[in-house]
């Protein structure tokens, strides 16, 4: 589009703890105008209180075992029951697909890879499951992913788990799983990392990780 924003370029917005139907609602906007040319490749970084979100897989909302005062949101996206809440970081990449790139399982092995790299800045060994999407750690997991397309441009994305509080996972069998397997980078760092020095992290090389991705490289 003549005069529009230059779609090779990654723009980065940094939202705050911002309730998680309101991000949403943004997000879709965003979309939009990435499909239409008006907007830039964008990463949208945030917190959200407390929410437990219910993707497309089927029986997935049978894993809500015990909400609380917590909203049940369900989401357009690949996946079963999760949750997000403070001291998660959460990124939704919303992301132009490139002829020759449009290939989702080889997209979503990437941001498994970008997490697994942000890890070992930390010097923890992130490691994929065979059987599961997502980051591990010592057989736990550390970080989820839930992405969803339209026309070729991704949205929703992924959530690492900082130092969120993980008594909210009991309330569900996250991922369709037994809560005792999801855990965070506090329960491995000393000092535990903060929210905000992550989100640096992930801020400052997520655009090198996605040129290098969309041009063939960075595949994991």
């Amino acid at each position: 589009m003549d005069g529009g924003p230059p779609l090779s370029t990654l723009q980065i917005e940094r939202w705050g703890l911002v309730p998680y139907t309101e991000a949403i609602g943004a997000m879709e906007q965003v979309l939009a105008e990435r499909i239409a040319g008006t907007r830039p490749d964008t990463l949208l970084l945030c917190e959200h209180p407390p929410t437990f979100t219910v993707g497309r897989t089927r029986g997935a909302s049978a894993n809500i075992l015990d909400p609380g005062d917590a909203p049940v949101v369900p989401v357009r996206r690949g996946g079963d029951v999760t949750f997000h809440g403070p001291g998660q970081l959460v990124g939704y990449p919303v992301l132009g697909l490139p002829t020759g790139r449009q290939d989702l399982h080889a997209y979503l092995r990437g941001l498994e890879s970008f997490l697994i790299e942000r890890l070992a800045q930390h010097g923890l060994l992130g490691e994929r499951d065979p059987r599961n999407t997502g980051v591990w750690l010592n057989g736990r997991k550390i970080a989820a992913i839930g992405i969803a397309c339209r026309r070729w441009v991704t949205w929703h994305g992924f959530s690492l788990n900082v130092d969120v509080d993980l008594s909210w996972f009991q309330r569900i069998n996250p991922c369709g799983m037994d809560s005792s397997l999801v855990t965070r980078m506090a329960d491995h760092l000393a000092p535990p990392p903060t929210l905000p020095a992550v989100e640096d992290e992930v801020a400052d090389a997520f655009a090198a990780w996605w040129s290098s991705w969309r041009e063939g490289g960075a595949t994991g």
